[in-house]
């Protein structure tokens, strides 16, 4: 059995997350307690009783979610679970997850990155500028068709391909509301606007990239312990400067979720662990591949399940 333990990314979180698990595991208020010195505020207190306006506030969201898959990570280790581990890989913001489990970044430095990466995401578009939307049951090659004639110079492109028949869209809100009436003309079961504040992964984000490019580059980064699969290349990067280049390009490029499962399971993964809250991840991977294996450590029962395994 060859495994791979995967990191979800912002949309996942939810006030309470990991209460239940914190009342039987130690390391859960530990590694928030390590996080919030770095942060100098309370971020167990956010999470644990919000409220949720502060919760989903991009800079608080993202570093919440990286200790949340964090914490459930160490009492994985601790248990001797995550060895041994053929791969790791998140989505977005997952990744840097994924990379501090690895030992790439230490705790303290990737909360405060990623704290700056959620701030220099909402400022490079203000709220109201930019959109989401999910589009269902068209081709990606459909989708990048219908944003390409919606543009009218304005950003719009396909942003997430999270599975087959499942894109993400993202730019200027005009652009996106005209490729989903496009998407629906061209056949689209759905086009669902997506409750964010910030179109992530399309060109908008280049200001808030150069930004994070600056912080990246005064980090201390080590190569991770266990190979990490990039977002941006579906590749395993070699050298600390190879995975500055592919976070920073992340901020601006698509997600290629599909392609990563496929990556992995091509290198003899054959079981999958979404090791965070939600369970984004897996139902997309059931849909990309049925064969793999898969498994949701999220919170108490399902965490226990996989320590009985």
């Amino acid at each position: 059995m060859t495994t791979a333990f995967v990191f979800p990314g912002q949309g996942s979180q939810s006030v309470g997350m990991l209460v239940d698990v914190a009342t039987e595991f130690s390391i859960v208020k530990q590694t928030f307690e390590e996080a919030s010195e770095a942060l100098g505020y309370d971020l167990w207190s956010v999470v644990a009783n919000g409220p949720v306006e502060q919760l989903n506030q991009t800079a608080v969201t993202q570093p919440a979610m990286l200790v949340a898959g964090l914490a459930l990570y160490r009492i994985l280790d601790a248990a001797g679970k995550a060895q041994p581990l053929a791969y790791m890989a998140g989505h977005s913001l997952g990744e840097y997850t994924a990379l501090t489990a690895a030992g790439t970044f230490s705790l303290a430095d990737a909360v405060k990155l990623v704290q700056a990466r959620g701030r220099y995401m909402q400022e490079a578009v203000p709220e109201g500028v930019g959109a989401m939307a999910a589009i269902l049951g068209l081709t990606d090659d459909q989708v990048r068709s219908c944003c390409a004639q919606a543009a009218e110079n304005e950003i719009v492109a396909a942003v997430n391909f999270n599975s087959t028949g499942q894109v993400v869209i993202a730019g200027n809100k005009a652009a996106v509301e005209r490729a989903m009436v496009l998407c629906q003309q061209a056949g689209a079961k759905r086009a669902l606007p997506l409750p964010v504040s910030v179109p992530s992964h399309c060109a908008l984000m280049q200001p808030a990239a150069e930004k994070l490019a600056i912080d990246l580059a005064n980090i201390t980064m080590k190569l991770p312990s266990v190979p990490v699969v990039h977002n941006v290349s579906v590749a395993v990067e070699q050298t600390p400067a190879a995975i500055q280049s592919a976070l920073v390009a992340q901020l601006y490029s698509p997600v290629r979720w599909v392609e990563t499962v496929q990556y992995l399971k091509n290198q003899g993964v054959t079981r999958m662990v979404e090791v965070g809250p939600g369970k984004v991840l897996s139902g997309l991977i059931k849909r990309i591949d049925s064969e793999i294996e898969n498994f949701v450590v999220a919170d108490l029962r399902t965490l226990s399940d996989y320590l009985a395994k």
